[in-house]
Order: structure tokens, then sequence, then C-alpha cells
């Protein structure tokens, strides 16, 4: 038997074996020819002898839940995306490099609490979220690796762990003394506020805006591109 033929064997037998509703281990080893040779399966997980796939040797387990353990474990934890956007008085350039600055966001984003660069790192942060809302103590973190950005035009980032999010900041001229800012931010509906998931969106939003409207007057203060930011 050929190593494809032996797969699709293996597949024909683990798919026979989901069909209990115990658990089931399918046990199976190759040969080096690509013949399968060992164990079949029982509902017990105790190695049977195979008169199918012929001789027995050490075989290999496989772990198959059964379908009721499957439905169960099985979550699909939602995304939802806000875009929200402003105009600010202060030309594309400023913007930019205000933005630019992550670890001056938490004085103008109202749930964000820190946001430190790694020393040895500097295209890596760790950012924590503090807010209250929905009647509870909301507090997440994460570690965010800032993307290649486009100079004057976009800022993008992914995280690596903690809560799942990414996003990106757009910037669009509107003269040479003003721009649009578009901010996108897209993440995974923690577990624990997915009884409110279809209010955490709109909420969020209000949060973006209140906070694009913060840095417009922060930008603003910033004017001059020689300013510290």
């Amino acid at each position: 038997m050929s190593a494809t033929a032996a797969v699709s064997a293996t597949t024909i037998a683990a798919t026979s074996a989901t069909t209990s509703t115990s658990s089931s281990f399918y046990y199976c080893s190759l040969s080096r020819r690509g013949n399968i040779v060992g164990y079949g399966y029982n509902n017990n997980g105790i190695p049977g002898s195979s008169r199918r796939f012929g001789v027995r040797c050490n075989p290999t387990p496989i772990f198959i839940p059964s379908i009721s353990q499957r439905s169960s474990s099985r979550i699909v934890m939602e995304w939802q995306d806000c875009t929200v956007k402003k105009e600010i008085d202060v030309p594309t350039s400023v913007a930019y490099k205000c933005y630019s600055d992550r670890q001056s966001i938490p004085r103008w984003m109202p749930f964000i609490s820190s946001v430190k660069i790694l020393d040895d790192k500097p295209d890596l942060s760790r950012w924590s979220l503090k807010y209250q809302a929905f009647g509870r103590d909301i507090e997440y973190s994460w570690l965010a690796r800032n993307m290649q950005p486009i100079p004057n035009q976009k800022i993008h980032w992914r995280s690596l762990e903690g809560l799942p999010n990414r996003g990106a900041v757009r910037f669009y001229p509107k003269g040479a003394s003003s721009c649009l800012v578009e901010l996108t931010v897209s993440y995974e509906v923690p577990q624990l506020l997915a009884p409110v998931a279809s209010a955490l969106q709109p909420f969020l939003e209000s949060l973006l805006l209140g906070g694009l409207e913060r840095f417009a007057k922060f930008a603003k203060e910033n004017l001059s591109p020689d300013a510290t930011v």
C-alpha cells in the first residue's frame, strides 16, 4: 500500500471511530514503505489486534474526541471591527509624528492605562487596558508589534500575545494645514464580555472617537514639527 493509500485508510478508520458516542483511540504505524502496520482501535482506548492492517508493531495512539466532546469544546470566538475618523487641524506630518509616539497614547486614549516600548526591541510594546464598563472592572494586556509604517500615511500593528487585536491608523491630507485621521481596530471579543458582545462594538467606537477628539487637541498643542511630544 502506498503512503497516500495508507493516509486514506487511516482517515476512513478514524472517521468510523468517531461515529461512536464514546471517546475512541485509533492506533496506527507506517512501515518505511508506507504500509500501515499495527493496531486497530476500540472505544476503551485499548489496542486490539488488527486483521485489517496486518502485522503488529509499536503503535502510535491518536486520541479522537467523541462527537459530544467535540461539540461541547468547540468555542468560536467573535472578532469585531471598529473604524472611526476625525479631521484634525494640523498637517499630516504633525499628526503622524504625534501618533507615532506610542508611550503618549494613554494621554489621550481613555481606556489605555500604559504603553511601554521594549528597550531591546523598539518595534515591540506592552499595552495595558483598564476601564470600568458594563458594571465591571475591565483589565487586559497584550504585547504588540508595530509593522513597517508608511511615513505620514499609515501606522499599523498586531498583537503577539495577550488580548488578540490588530489595527491601523491612516492619515489623509486635507490641505496644507489639516488632515483626516482614520483609526481601525479589530479585536477578539474576550470571553468575559461575550454576553454583551452586541453592545461592545458601538461602545468601543464611542471611546475611540472620544480618543481621536482628544488626540486632535494633543496634536494641535504640538503643531510645530520641532515641538517635544
